[in-house]
């Protein structure tokens, strides 16, 4: 059954003015009360209906509408979802945006409140929430150009789960694989954890049952292979035990536990176990999170979780598309998403400032001629010598020619090697090279643009514009006040859903500021 059009009254009553006039901070419960007919009008409302099945058997869903306000709160105070409910039975402000004064009892669920976000998830209505306001700031603010000017820039993101080394990667999944068993059988851990021989992560603490040196090598050789017999005994005596063993936590644990055997731990015959030195390629880092990740924000800032990401609007204010990516992935990989979510803006971009991480991005390698690329050039460096600055390319005749104007004809992405006879009899050889072989220019596959960049850098004009980038950095540091240093979900789909309507708070601030100056939060 669809659920029925949500209209609570757009008048303020007396009440609901008293209320108004005490909240004197949080002023976004104000904007919202005053707005939420425009937010969420009635086309809007049936676009939101359409999350639910239409049929005539059981009683018709809460209006989303509703449940789509107290999200977006949630997200502003940083509420649990069972602070949300407690919030709208003994908070005025939650009940004066929701439309429940004075109710002595919760107008929805914690389970109609998660069932709702999951919904939102499944069908991406949480990126059409950012695509709403923009709608509403575009009416009231009276911008509609499909050209934008836009900066992206992103931050760090800790994950919610914990970071374990090896050996603790290894006990955790065991123990809860048999947690799930016990449970199921109604037993204790330890005496299970006898049964199957693996009886060293029955205990609070792995390095406490395994007793060991740990500044000795040899003794954590032989505590890796315990722990690894616990796995093969638990792996053999699940293989005997009936059906009832076989859940699906029980089977995800073990192929955690087999995947961070594999990652990290490596066997030969005739020899010990021991760990694996550096680190594998999408290494796994937490038992309870498998999409977290190692990654580093630069080489002193290094992340444990996640990257967000943030495209900001440079004349409005308004954040126009976000994602989410692990911390070992390149900046770059995000913007393939982002670029669906301005297709169905259907804007144009004609200005796109970033920083150098996202140069090797679908947005710059496939950018129209129409789009201009704002961004600090990689510097060039090359001793006393001669830089590739001091070759002059000819794009038309497309052949290099060096500070001695010998000429060689080039291609994108390639490396040209100068003669070595010719270098030997040059001149200039003291200051362009040392190599017996010549010297060699390495050609970016998007050459053409460094160049453009090096060039606008060194003018007062070009460096004004790449100060523009710096609005995008205060964009994440208002929506990094909202979702916080730390994820507060497990995996890249609920957290880009939490850094979406994170970005629906930024924009519900921009509005306010926009319209009613004296009531910006």
């Amino acid at each position: 059954m669809r659920p029925s059009l949500w209209q609570p009254p757009i008048e303020l009553s007396a009440t609901e003015e008293t209320i108004i006039k005490r909240i004197r901070r949080a002023k976004l419960f104000v904007f919202l009360r005053e707005h939420r007919h425009e937010l969420f009008d009635e086309a809007f409302q049936e676009e939101l209906a359409q999350l639910y099945q239409d049929s005539t058997r059981g009683q018709p869903p809460l209006p989303p509408a509703q449940l789509a306000l107290a999200t977006l709160l949630q997200a502003y105070t940083g509420a649990s979802d069972d602070e949300v409910i407690e919030a709208t039975v003994m908070d005025r402000r939650w009940q004066l945006v929701l439309d429940c004064l004075e109710t002595e009892q919760a107008p929805f669920s914690k389970g109609t409140l998660i069932a709702f976000r999951q919904r939102l998830m499944e069908n991406n209505m949480d990126r059409r929430l950012i695509e709403r306001t923009i709608e509403v700031a575009s009416q009231r603010g009276g911008f509609g150009s499909r050209a934008l000017r836009a900066a992206l820039d992103s931050s760090p993101l800790w994950g919610a789960s914990r970071v374990e080394d090896t050996y603790n990667l290894l006990g955790h999944a065991l123990r809860k694989a048999l947690g799930v068993i016990a449970r199921q059988q109604g037993r204790e851990l330890t005496e299970l954890a006898e049964e199957a021989h693996a009886s060293v992560v029955a205990g609070s603490s792995l390095k406490a049952a395994l007793d060991c040196d740990w500044d000795d090598p040899e003794q954590r050789v032989q505590a890796l292979g315990v722990v690894l017999e616990a796995l093969g005994a638990m792996e053999n005596w699940l293989e005997t035990k009936p059906e009832g063993f076989d859940e699906p936590a029980v089977d995800y644990s073990l192929r955690a536990a087999r995947q961070v055997k594999q990652q990290d731990v490596l066997s030969s015959e005739g020899a010990p176990a021991t760990l694996r030195e550096g680190v594998a390629k999408e290494r796994r880092i937490s038992i309870e999170d498998a999409q977290m990740r190692h990654g580093r924000k630069s080489r002193s800032v290094r992340v444990d979780g996640y990257k967000r990401h943030v495209l900001r609007d440079l004349d409005s204010g308004l954040v126009r598309a976000v994602g989410i990516t692990a911390a070992n992935m390149p900046e770059a990989t995000v913007t393939e998403a982002m670029s669906t979510d301005l297709a169905y803006q259907q804007v144009i971009l004609k200005e796109l400032h970033i920083d150098r991480a996202y140069l090797s991005s679908l947005l710059v390698r496939q950018r129209s001629a129409d789009l201009q690329i704002y961004c600090k050039a990689w510097p060039v460096r090359n001793g006393n010598r001669f830089t590739k600055t001091a070759f002059h390319l000819d794009w038309q005749r497309q052949l290099i020619v060096c500070p001695n104007q010998q000429e060689m004809p080039f291609e994108l992405g390639g490396t040209v090697h100068f003669p070595a006879e010719v270098c030997a009899a040059c001149p200039l050889r003291e200051r362009c090279t040392s190599s017996q072989r010549g010297r060699s220019v390495h050609i970016h596959p998007d050459e053409a643009l460094l160049a453009e960049l090096r060039h606008r850098q060194l003018t007062v004009t070009g460096r004004a514009k790449l100060r523009e980038r710096v609005a995008v950095e205060h964009a994440l540091a208002h929506v990094g006040r909202w979702q916080g240093r730390r994820a507060r979900y497990r995996g890249i789909r609920k957290n880009l859903f939490d850094l979406r309507r994170c970005a629906v708070v930024h924009n519900l601030h921009v509005m306010a500021r926009l319209t009613q100056p004296s009531q910006a939060a």
